[in-house]
Parts: structure tokens; sequence; C-alpha cells
């Protein structure tokens, strides 16, 4: 895959989902709007993790229709090696950020595809990486 899509970051999806239970739209949904010529929203292995370590997605039923639009990219060699080149990168500019969140970078790299997050800053430090905040 290529440049027909994006990774949703945790933080996006956390915010989205709190603003589709408020029925209040809000940023997370101004940037899904923003972003429509993206055809196909992924998420990572890791971000279905996070979520299901959630408490308003405890509920494996929820959480199940919560993710279902989403296309999920596995951990493949492709996103295993850029995850240590990375890795290798932010130590060695003493920049690293949180595992999880190295792990989501890493397949966009791997994949061609920017990252929606809140946490914009952290994940810029990635070199290489596509970032779009909101």
């Amino acid at each position: 895959m290529g440049g027909t899509g994006m990774i949703l970051d945790t933080t996006f999806l956390i915010d989205l989902e709190r603003e589709l239970r408020r029925q209040a739209d809000g940023r997370a949904c101004a940037a899904l709007r923003a972003g429509e010529a993206q055809t196909i929203l992924c998420v990572t292995e890791t971000v279905l993790g996070e979520l299901a370590a959630g408490d308003s997605l405890a509920d494996r039923d929820t959480w199940e229709r919560f993710i279902a639009p989403y296309r999920v990219l596995s951990i493949d060699r492709e996103t295993a090696w850029h995850y240590g080149c990375a890795f290798r990168a932010l130590r060695r500019d003493g920049r690293m950020i949180g595992a999880n969140d190295l792990w989501i970078a890493a397949a966009g790299l791997a994949h061609h595809l920017p990252v929606l997050t809140r946490n914009a800053d952290e994940f810029r430090r990635v070199p290489g990486l596509r970032v779009v905040g909101y």
C-alpha cells in the first residue's frame, strides 16, 4: 500500500470514540472530514491493543464494532525493519519515543502512509515519517 490512506493513532481514535459517544463533533471528526480524500483508514495491531486496554472499549462487542471500519496493518518484516532503523536513529539522537508509538511509526514508514495523531510532536521525531496533526 502506498499513498492511498493514513494510519490512525490511538490518540485520534480515543478522541473520535469520545466524540461519537457524546454525539458531538470535535477536532477528531473535523480531521476525518479534512482527510476525506484519504480512502483507506488503517490501524495497527498495537493500536488495537491500546484501545482494548481502555475502559470505554472494555466490552469485546463494543471494541469490535468500533474497530470494524478500519484496515488492520500487521507487523511484518518490513515494519520490523523500519522499527529497528527508527529506533537506532532516535536512540542516537537522544529523542526516543514510546515503544507503541514507534511500532505505529514503523508501520507508517513501511506502508508509506502518514500517521494522524494528536501527539504530532512525538511522531515528528521519527525521520522520514509523514505526520498529520490535528
